[in-house]
């Protein structure tokens, strides 16, 4: 494990779809802390096509911001190491979002066991399944070869068979796959991943090597049928998606290069961050992430050891935004709105957007309907994560969030609202927590920077986020229950560090806010009413420590699943009645 060294900086870079970060994190009074970010337009689309321009652009702002310098004028490359000027940076971390989802062909034998896992590994970075071959496929070899070709995959994923066991009928499947490889252009061979039976590593790479761009075996997905991991795996499949945007997009084999071969999918460098919280909170502690990106809608869950991934091309808020409504529409976008636009003008902003992706709200109505297409966005997605879920981890309810410790959100339709409250708002609308959790805004991005730098430092990322580099919205309290609106649904007293206590009876349908500044702590008595459930059991007390926030505590007592009615002036009414009580 890496040790701290005093003074050891770390310049973060972290290219995003429509956004490129420059982020610095350096030692101030014996603690690391994010210093300051720089950001600047991405530039991987015409007329510039080149990652790097958007980097000097962001490290530029970073220079102006700090007063330090970090490029080398005459060589154009970063200052690798700390100058007697003070120039330079001791170490550099790439992460990287930016580029089209990636064509993904998955193969394994069983259609409900190893397909499954290999579309699970699939899902978990910045790719889209084209195209699934299987022992259970039904066409002949020539058309499944013919499928694979139709489908011109930048990467195939094999899985299948247990570690040990028999190995002939995964190797009819490796077969149609080299065939199909080797029918392909030179130019658009395929990465290939192999995560199936250890007993079969040499003969795929036999086979499959010189048919690939490149092979990568990974250690068993499915060692076991009832067991599924793919933590290894993911670190495999992260190194073969950098290698596959070094021939999409210009300049990330120079940004590799600068971090030392270490650049990484944002979506893999957040799943590390959220796995390393989830297991420093302890057993029972799970913690969710959420990004709204403009590539991808990112959700990871960290459930002590175990770690659930996946992202969403298809709901990212960028050039696929109008995806969304192909697995939503203008009436449920519109059902988040506290004023009347038509579905056309809906339809119109949407389809600009995709068109314009780094375009920004001008207009009331228009930060409307992007945060109404937030809410979508991550509503849908959420949807299919809770899924799949495994079913031991704790909820109150099925269908439900399970119960989480700690909720990020991040991406720029959360983090660029106009008010803390309206940032808190769109999570709550679109996820529906359950319980009592404490919810943060990643407000700059930086949980991908710090799941990148814990290779660096694994100190880093813990101290970073002890001292204020990310913004700690409110603890909110979200009771489940059967209760009529307007019924009451618990009592909430909550006691300041000054001896004050405020003491309010939550009904259902509304919220109530308890302030309680930044740095104080304070005690929060939880007394349900007609058997609603705060998180330890049907009608059962609590009394919790709380930390103060932006908007202290939060009761969401709208019920869960949320009712939103179908008569739409009394909709809008509720709409902005919930936004008046968290600040507007």
């Amino acid at each position: 494990m890496a040790s701290v060294v005093d003074n050891d900086s770390v310049l973060a870079i972290d290219v995003g779809a429509s956004t490129t970060r420059a982020m610095l994190f350096d030692v101030v009074e014996g603690r690391y802390r994010f210093v300051a970010v720089g950001q600047a337009p991405s530039s991987i689309d015409a007329p510039v096509n080149d990652v790097l321009i958007g980097v000097g652009d962001a490290i530029t702002q970073l220079e102006a911001i700090t007063g330090r310098t970090f490029i080398d004028s005459q060589t154009n490359s970063i200052i690798s190491s700390i100058q007697p000027d003070g120039s330079g940076v001791d170490a550099i971390t790439a992460t990287i979002s930016a580029g089209p989802p990636l064509r993904a062909v998955v193969a394994g034998l069983l259609a409900d066991v190893s397909l499954v896992s290999a579309k699970n590994l699939a899902a978990s970075t910045y790719a889209r399944v084209v195209e699934t071959i299987s022992l259970n496929d039904t066409r002949p070899a020539e058309e499944q070869i013919d499928a694979i070709l139709r489908a011109n995959p930048d990467l195939i994923i094999i899985a299948g068979g247990t570690d040990g066991g028999a190995s002939n009928s995964l190797q009819s499947v490796i077969e149609v796959i080299g065939l199909a490889a080797y029918l392909m252009p030179k130019d658009r061979k395929p990465t290939v991943i192999f995560a199936g039976n250890k007993k079969m590593d040499d003969e795929v790479r036999e086979l499959l090597a010189p048919m690939s761009k490149s092979l990568h075996t990974a250690p068993n997905i499915r060692p076991a049928i009832e067991n599924e991991d793919l933590l290894a795996a993911r670190k495999e499949l992260a190194r073969a998606v950098v290698e596959i945007r070094k021939t999409q997009l210009e300049g990330v084999d120079d940004i590799d290069m600068w971090s030392g071969g270490h650049l990484l999918p944002s979506v893999f460098t957040e799943g590390r961050i959220v796995h390393l919280l989830s297991k420093l909170y302890g057993e029972g502690k799970a913690v969710l992430s959420v990004n709204l990106g403009a590539s991808a809608a990112t959700i990871t869950a960290g459930f002590g050891d175990r770690l659930f991934s996946r992202a969403y091309p298809e709901f990212g808020m960028g050039s696929s935004v109008a995806e969304v409504l192909e697995h939503s529409s203008t009436e449920n976008i519109a059902r988040w709105l506290t004023m009347d636009i038509s579905p056309e003008r809906i339809n119109n902003y949407v389809y600009a957007k995709a068109l314009y992706p780094a375009s920004i709200p001008a207009t009331k109505d228009e930060l409307q309907i992007e945060q109404a297409l937030g809410r979508e966005a991550l509503r849908i997605a959420l949807a299919q994560v809770t899924k799949n879920i495994p079913v031991d981890v704790p909820a109150l309810k099925k269908d439900l969030l399970p119960l989480f410790e700690v909720i990020i959100g991040a991406g720029s339709v959360i983090s660029n609202a106009p008010t803390p409250g309206q940032s808190l708002l769109i999570l709550l609308d679109a996820l529906q927590p359950v319980g009592v959790s404490t919810f943060i805004l990643d407000q700059n991005n930086l949980l991908p920077a710090l799941g990148a730098a814990a290779s660096v430092n694994s100190i880093l990322p813990v101290q970073a986020l002890e001292t204020g580099a990310f913004s700690n919205l409110a603890t909110v309290v979200a009771p489940v229950g059967s209760a009529r609106y307007g019924a009451n649904v618990l009592k909430v007293s909550l006691r300041r560090p000054d001896g004050s206590i405020s003491s309010v009876e939550v009904k259902h349908g509304g919220f109530e806010v308890l302030p309680l500044k930044l740095g104080e702590i304070g005690d929060l008595s939880l007394e349900p009413r007609n058997r609603t459930d705060v998180g330890w059991g049907p009608g059962k007390k609590a009394v919790i420590k709380v930390a103060g926030s932006a908007l202290g505590v939060v009761v969401d007592g709208r019920g869960r699943p949320l009712d939103l009615t179908s008569d739409s002036v009394r909709r809008r009414d509720l709409i902005k009645k919930w936004l008046w009580s968290l600040g507007g």
